[in-house]
């Protein structure tokens, strides 16, 4: 299965390890994937999904019912009462912007008791940048409730706040976003929203759902979320959407992000799909076994790096919150390799060597590998990292695991490789 790449042995050796390792784990994900396929299929059937549902609409969209269909299915499957899932969201900022900006209004405060957000998100709060139209221009206040100094929730902090401040919305970030915390199950997510619900019943509880989709078999809207979003190219849109996002959850809150992405009045009744209609439901109907795959990628990742002698989170054999695996590689020059390592195993533009570069909205040079048939798409392959202390690289996605581990394999044989060369020189 190697002979295509020139693997060294003892990375081959330590990567039999890894798989021993961490077989539990990897049929702990074969359960969950077959629960969440099962759902998916259901959530199918429920909605009526029929072939000419697949021909998009033009023009304004009226009656687009493969549109409805699919918001349907995606509502089943998240434990909804409503979604929105729309192909001309740009990014999973984009439909976190949309949520927040359909909901909140002047004076109204947005607590995130997760800490600072992950850095696409600031600009669009107001937090950072002087940019016209964020919601500080508007008056919305932003309140943040710092973690504990080992990157934990501070349940007692939260609860003082939530009291404290009775928040229009409390904002959860489940992914770790660019940062060394734990990402969050649905075990913490209660307990924030048991908090919230007890201390100040009215305020929304919002959840920044990214590369969280379909790792857990329980959904955050089932133990008191009231609204979450994310991106088509992670998780839920399985490698197949070419672009959009979603929100879901509360009815009446749907509606109102609904009001904001077309107009008051006309909301979910318009918005032609063109011809992405296919591509969605296909990318749907295979999110939750393509996220498995990416859960197994990462959970491998760490068993190997692990016994390579790097620091890992989370580790191979803990609970996960989504699809994320962050390795910490201590230097600039391993980063770098890491990231031409996991290239090199791409299909697509494998012989690009990945280079630091500035990108809008971040604030430290940043690295990104990703050979991708979809352009950002994280829930393929992908590694990233600011060039910044602890140099830890965040690496997601795979569309199958023996592709995923491939890649990985490929990254620490390069790291190997490039520090034995330089301490040759």
């Amino acid at each position: 299965m190697l002979s295509f790449f020139d693997i060294d042995e003892r990375i081959v050796l330590a990567s039999q390890k890894a798989m021993e390792l961490c077989k539990d784990k990897l049929a702990e994900i074969d359960d969950i994937q077959e629960y969440n396929q099962q759902k998916m299929i259901k959530a199918f059937q429920n909605a009526s999904v029929r072939e000419s549902y697949f021909s998009g609409s033009t023009g304004y969209g009226y009656d687009d019912y493969g549109r409805d269909a699919l918001d349907k299915v995606y509502a089943f499957v998240f434990d909804a009462e409503d979604a929105l899932v729309r192909h001309n969201f740009v990014s999973g900022t984009h439909a976190l912007t949309v949520a927040l900006f359909g909901m909140l209004r002047p004076n109204d405060v947005m607590l995130s008791v997760t800490g600072m957000p992950y850095d696409t998100i600031r600009s669009a709060i107001g937090i950072e940048g002087d940019y016209p139209g964020s919601l500080k221009d508007f008056n919305i206040e932003f309140k943040m409730t710092d973690l504990k100094a080992d990157g934990t929730l501070d349940y007692e902090a939260i609860r003082e706040s939530i009291t404290n401040e009775k928040p229009k919305m409390v904002y959860i970030q489940r992914s770790r976003g660019y940062s060394t915390r734990p990402s969050l199950t649905w075990r913490e997510i209660k307990k924030i929203c048991d908090i919230s619900k007890k201390e100040s019943p009215s305020s929304i509880i919002m959840l920044d759902n990214c590369y969280g989709e379909f790792v857990e078999k329980v959904e955050p809207l089932s133990v008191g979320v009231d609204i979450m979003a994310g991106s088509l190219i992670k998780n839920p849109g399985g490698g197949i959407a070419p672009t959009g996002g979603y929100i879901a959850g509360k009815k009446e809150l749907i509606e109102m992000c609904a009001y904001r992405l077309t107009t008051p009045g006309t909301g979910k009744e318009i918005g032609a799909t063109l011809n992405t209609s296919r591509e969605m439901f296909m990318g749907a109907y295979h999110a939750p076994h393509v996220t498995g795959e990416a859960l197994k990628t990462a959970v491998f990742a760490s068993a190997l790096f692990e016994i390579l002698g790097y620091n890992t989170t989370p580790k191979y054999n803990e609970n996960r919150g989504d699809i994320i695996q962050l390795i910490m590689l201590g230097n600039e020059e391993k980063l770098i390799s890491f990231c031409g390592g996991i290239q090199s195993g791409s299909a697509v533009d494998s012989f690009v060597q990945p280079l630091p570069s500035d990108m809008p909205g971040y604030e430290s040079q940043v690295i990104m590998a990703a050979g991708a048939f979809t352009l950002g798409s994280s829930i393929e392959l992908s590694a990233d990292a600011p060039l910044r202390e602890p140099y830890a690289v965040w690496m997601q996605g795979g569309l199958n695991f023996h592709g995923g581990k491939l890649g990985v394999m490929l990254a620490a044989d390069r790291i190997l490789k490039d520090t034995e060369k330089t301490l040759g020189n």
